[in-house]
């Protein structure tokens, strides 16, 4: 079995950073495959508003990606339409479901980082791994260092959250 590479900082191509994020999802790979292979990805993502968005293999929805700003209740978050972009499942009978993923901002685009990666379900585990572009050229990657990064990890764990919990069948 191939080993998993994370992105990493010094891997980077010009002008991305690297995200890599995790969460618990504790059930069968069945019930995995369910949602992240297309059967039932309406419980996290809704409906597709474009199939086979431009003759990539991927289906487009368009779902609110959310920041939260303190875990303090009631919940703070700022939230962002994005367009998600989903492809198969690269091997459909593979023990780990690998599929590709990226967003983008729905509005005012370039303001907002687009990211692009693979998901995975392995054991139990969801894995989130690719490269995003902050918003602003040279000056966006210095506010990335500095705190930006946290904010897309942050994006990136919540969006786990959001599709372990419906992988459990519990609300968000």
């Amino acid at each position: 079995m191939a080993r998993r590479r994370k992105a990493r900082a010094d891997d980077a191509p010009a002008g991305m950073s690297p995200l890599s994020a995790e969460a618990p999802a504790p059930v069968g790979r069945r019930r995995a495959y369910a949602l992240l292979g297309g059967e039932q990805r309406a419980a996290w993502l809704g409906d597709v508003i474009e199939a086979g968005v431009a003759g990539t293999g991927r289906d487009r929805y368009v779902i609110d990606l959310e920041l939260q700003v303190t875990e303090l209740a009631p919940r703070l978050a700022f939230r962002k339409a994005a367009f998600v972009d989903i492809g198969p499942v690269s091997d459909p009978k593979a023990d780990t479901i690998r599929l590709p993923i990226s967003w983008q901002a729905a509005g005012m685009a370039p303001l907002f980082p687009v990211f692009s990666g693979i998901l995975r379900w392995s054991d139990g585990t969801l894995q989130l791994d690719g490269w995003y572009a902050p918003p602003g050229g040279s000056i966006g990657m210095v506010a990335d260092r500095m705190v930006l990064n946290v904010a897309a990890r942050a994006t990136a764990r919540l969006l786990l959250e959001r599709i372990a919990a419906a992988m459990r069948g519990t609300p968000t």
